[in-house]
């Protein structure tokens, strides 16, 4: 998967531990972020989490930017050196920020004073992080993406991997691996991603959270410029109502669109039978009947057979593919795309599970594929959302995907934010063992 792209400089800021975050004190001396060994055993079994206070709104009710700021830092402070989500946070410059936000008039809109986390080292030099802060967004720090090659669905740290915030023992899931984890944890209500095959729909959906990737656009609509064409910007939230404001900062105005009538499911869309948890896809179609109830949507059948993108995906971003590996892909993004054109016509939504299975440790996932259901939606750049479904037996969120007809993103979202079904996610109880 794709991380987020930015030029290779650090912005001038102050990178602190996050066990030296102190919201009635001074700012400490510069030094990366560490944790103390005692808090961090390297042994398979992991520790219960740190025990947690219910999370703060985005805003307190006094609408201070510079409080919700320091609310976002204490949550740092009290959940980070399990959760590792964070890799660098800017104290000092979030605080600054915010401190001259207050003494502004506030403007409408949900982003002005919210504080929010960025993915990956370089994010807060990226175009969507310069947007969001144009939007009146503070950003606090940095968040974990993976390293190394191969699959790309957890995250790292210096300090070890990034934790699932209702699982220790399970991956967050990624390339947003960070973002999604702060966000469920409740450090913050809103994290950016980047999505060139699943990295923000995945991690939203196996940390019960909702995740968006929007119809792909050129590089000046979206400000993500992938010379393959598969990645788009993308919010991680909460809160649905977050994903609208999110858009409009980045995206500008959305195109237009009737609203959502009709939907209809495919569990394996013709092609990952043998990839698929009964558990997961008995969880998401429940919820997407449920959805279909609440928005009082037409369930229309549906025989949709797409071929298998993992190729076309893998040539997508191969600059050395053959010519016969280019036409074989060329032919499966062809078939897809009157498949799916097909089934737009008569359905406004198409509903899948967001992955096959359910999350993996941190050993990695093996040979599963988790991207199957979501990395041919970036080869055919409909917009598409994750949403809470529900969770397995064993305590492992499941997301719902929805697709919807390219550039009806306003559709999509308007119809996740009015539905009882897509309601605020709340937070894991870290207190549990």
């Amino acid at each position: 998967m794709v991380g987020e792209k930015t030029p290779g400089q650090s912005p001038d800021r102050l990178i602190v531990s996050v066990d030296s975050i102190n919201s009635a004190s001074a700012l400490p001396t510069v030094h990366p972020m560490k944790e103390p060994a005692a808090t961090t055993p390297r042994s398979p079994t992991l520790p219960a989490p740190p025990p947690l206070a219910p999370p703060p709104p985005a805003r307190p009710p006094s609408g201070s930017s510079e409080s919700a700021v320091r609310s976002a830092l204490d949550q740092v402070r009290a959940v980070d050196p399990w959760l590792r989500a964070m890799v660098d946070v800017v104290a000092d410059t979030a605080l600054a920020t915010a401190r001259r936000r207050d003494e502004l008039p506030t403007p409408a809109g949900r982003l002005w004073g919210l504080p929010i986390v960025v993915k990956g080292r370089h994010g807060l030099l990226s175009e969507q992080t310069r947007r969001l802060v144009a939007a009146g967004a503070v950003p606090i720090g940095t968040t974990s993406t993976p390293r190394g090659p191969g699959h790309q669905t957890w995250g790292h740290t210096a300090r070890g991997p990034t934790r699932n915030p209702w699982r220790g023992d399970l991956s967050p899931g990624g390339s947003s691996a960070g973002s999604a984890a702060a966000v469920a944890a409740g450090i913050v209500e809103l994290g950016t991603g980047s999505d060139g095959a699943g990295s923000v729909r995945i991690p939203a959906a196996w940390c019960g959270i909702y995740g968006y990737k929007p119809t792909t656009a050129p590089a000046g609509r979206t400000g993500y410029d992938d010379p393959a064409g598969l990645a788009v910007p993308g919010p991680l939230t909460r809160d649905p109502r977050l994903l609208s404001a999110w858009a409009a900062a980045v995206l500008g105005p959305l195109a237009p669109a009737p609203p959502c009538r009709s939907i209809t499911w495919s569990a394996a869309l013709g092609y990952a039978d043998e990839l698929l948890d009964p558990e997961v896809v008995a969880i998401a179609r429940r919820a997407a009947r449920r959805l279909a109830t609440d928005a009082g949507l037409d369930w229309r059948p549906s025989n949709v057979t797409l071929l298998d993108p993992q190729v076309a995906w893998t040539v997508r971003r191969d600059p050395a593919a053959t010519p016969a590996e280019r036409s074989v892909a060329a032919a499966t993004c062809a078939h897809n795309t009157d498949a799916l054109a097909e089934l737009f016509a008569s359905a406004d939504l198409l509903a899948t599970p967001t992955t096959p299975g359910p999350a993996h440790g941190h050993a990695g996932p093996g040979e599963h594929l988790s991207v199957a259901l979501t990395w041919g939606i970036n080869l055919s750049g409909h917009p598409a959302v994750t949403i809470p479904a529900g969770s397995t037996r064993a305590g492992a969120p499941v997301g719902l995907q929805l697709v919807a007809r390219r550039h009806t993103d306003a559709a999509l979202l308007g119809l996740i934010e009015g539905c009882a079904e897509a309601r605020p996610a709340p937070p894991p109880d870290l207190d549990t063992p």
